[in-house]
């Protein structure tokens, strides 16, 4: 793409963090923008700053593990502004922590549902239309976990390795079948957003049955830290620029640094040497490497 001027482009996960940076980011570029997300107050303060700030925007409030629900944020981003040019498949949620025996099947069903179903359905809903009038890009934010798997973090590592096996397919299919459609997967390291506060978004229905216990002092401590690592982490707008530069240059990997590069570097010799999977700790501790 030469320009996104007067395109439009629809944004999952798109009333905070990294999502909000990106309909501000190709808003500024002079892009038709359609917000999703599930947080209705988050959403109506998204789509208020965005028009104050002149551009032209809606909101769609969507759950996107539901089908029914992606398909409807589709017709009424068609309805609204006739055709759809970027589509940022965002939303994500990072639940489901701890050692992978006291996971409930609640935490599965929920990490999935959002950020594996949540791309299959996007992509079911809007591909078709981007492949259609040939002139449109996919986003599908993945993350450096699904590059390599930490430790306390088994659903969300293996949402991320899905997400990146789905981009990966889908840009080779397209590719190989001569469409100017074009695909992006962002694999952020860590990124200043809230995902670390996910929960305030767990459908009831697939909260944990059980009461967890009062934490540890060594658990508070914990996550003091990892709130202090996020607050000072890359700015969601600097990611915003390199996702708006990947689409107008047609680049499918993008990373936001190179923290964890060596870590999964070692991943991919103990593969190709068929050894045991190098020891790391968790994504906090090997960011402080």
């Amino acid at each position: 793409m030469e320009s996104l001027h007067g395109k439009a482009a629809v944004i999952t996960g798109g009333a905070s963090g990294m999502g909000r940076a990106f309909a501000d980011r190709f808003a500024k570029a002079g892009m038709r923008i359609v917000v999703a997300d599930i947080e209705q107050g988050a959403l109506d303060a998204a789509v208020e700053e965005l028009r104050g700030s002149g551009a032209e925007a809606i909101g769609v409030r969507t759950d996107v593990s539901s089908e029914d629900d992606m398909r409807s944020l589709a017709q009424r981003a068609l309805d609204e502004f006739g055709q759809v040019n970027v589509v940022c498949l965002n939303a994500g949620v990072s639940g489901g922590n701890g050692p992978i025996e006291t996971l409930s099947a609640a935490d599965w069903q929920w990490t999935l549902g959002v950020n594996v179903w949540g791309i299959i359905h996007g992509i079911a809903a809007f591909l078709p239309h981007l492949k259609e009038h040939g002139d449109g890009h996919v986003v599908i934010s993945a993350s450096i976990a699904g590059l390599t798997s930490f430790p306390g973090a088994a659903p969300y590592n293996t949402s991320k390795h899905a997400a990146i096996a789905i981009a990966e397919t889908m840009f080779s299919e397209l590719r190989d079948a001569g469409s100017t459609v074009g695909v992006t997967c962002l694999c952020p390291g860590i990124v200043n957003t809230r995902i670390i506060e996910s929960e305030r978004n767990r459908p009831e229905e697939l909260r944990r049955p059980h009461i967890p216990a009062d934490p540890t002092p060594q658990q508070i401590e914990t996550h003091k830290a990892v709130l202090e690592i996020f607050g000072q982490a890359k700015p969601p707008h600097e990611v915003a620029d390199l996702v708006y530069d990947a689409v107008l240059e047609k680049r499918f990997c993008v990373f936001t640094d190179e923290v964890y590069t060596p870590s999964i570097i070692e991943r991919l010799d103990s593969i190709r040497d068929r050894v045991d999977p190098p020891a790391r700790g968790s994504l906090i501790e090997v960011y402080f490497r």
